[in-house]
């Protein structure tokens, strides 16, 4: 019975669409002009339920407006383009800074030293909280496909990664031989990627990824929307794995564009 009422006013939301003065905020997205006129119609229903179903708060002053939110949701929609919208059943609150914000924690040293600390941050993703962002990093992000990062791509994907409970880098998959070759192969990638960092070469992809296979799913997954031809490039096999999870080419979209 629930199941069937949430369809029925999905269908309703869908249905009523997308206000025109929103467009222009959409169409200054990159990713929104390379995608198929089927796949912006999909991304527009996927935005109306978002809205509809998700609470924004404003923090440190920030007024919630109807451009920060479709903004942060044409992002956080285009990774579920092609997946089922209950993978974010587990977001139900976006908090949102006007800028980098400061994220207090408790850590225990050797000595037993129970140490608060201050750290700064762009966003975070709680395993069973809200995700966290500051709008000038995922406004800019939104709109510079060309430097790889991207805070709402990265922390949703994260959301992504947790909906099993566990923030280990492995996105829910359909079957259990996936999930062998996902671990295999990213822990492949990363191990090679975290090796360079190490050794200060060039990388690829952001150094951060090396510090946890979460943040190295994350920070792939910022690349494959962001810069897809220059991935499937320097990390074939993380760029398919990337497209078999996520059900997208982007590198596809971007080749035709160019």
């Amino acid at each position: 019975m629930f199941a069937w009422s949430r369809r029925r006013r999905r269908a309703r939301l869908v249905k009523r669409g997308l206000p025109a003065d929103w467009m222009p905020w959409l169409e200054a997205l990159p990713f929104v002009s390379q995608l198929t006129q089927k796949d912006q119609h999909r991304l527009h229903a996927l935005i109306c339920v978002f809205l509809a179903e998700k609470d924004f708060e404003g923090c440190d002053g920030l007024e919630m407006r109807d451009k920060i939110r479709v903004i942060i949701a044409a992002q956080a929609c285009l990774l579920i383009l092609n997946l089922d919208h209950l993978f974010y059943q587990k977001v139900n609150t976006i908090l949102v800074y006007p800028s980098v914000f400061r994220h207090r924690s408790q850590q225990v040293t050797s000595g037993g030293v129970i140490e608060n600390r201050e750290h700064t941050n762009l966003g975070e993703a709680w395993p069973n909280g809200p995700i966290v962002l500051a709008w000038d990093h995922a406004y800019q992000g939104g709109r510079n496909p060309n430097d790889g990062q991207n805070t709402v791509f990265h922390e949703f994907a994260h959301k992504l990664d947790m909906l099993d409970g566990i923030t280990d880098g492995i996105p829910p998959l359909t079957l259990a031989h996936e999930e062998d070759a996902w671990r295999k192969r990213m822990n492949t990638a990363m191990v090679r990627h975290r090796e360079m960092v190490e050794r200060g070469s060039p990388v690829f992809l952001d150094d951060y990824g090396a510090t946890h296979p979460a943040e190295f799913f994350a920070v792939a997954t910022e690349m494959f929307f962001e810069r897809p031809l220059d991935l499937r490039k320097r990390e074939a096999e993380v760029y398919d794995l990337l497209k078999t999870f996520y059900r997208q080419d982007p590198a596809a979209r971007s080749a035709k564009a160019e």
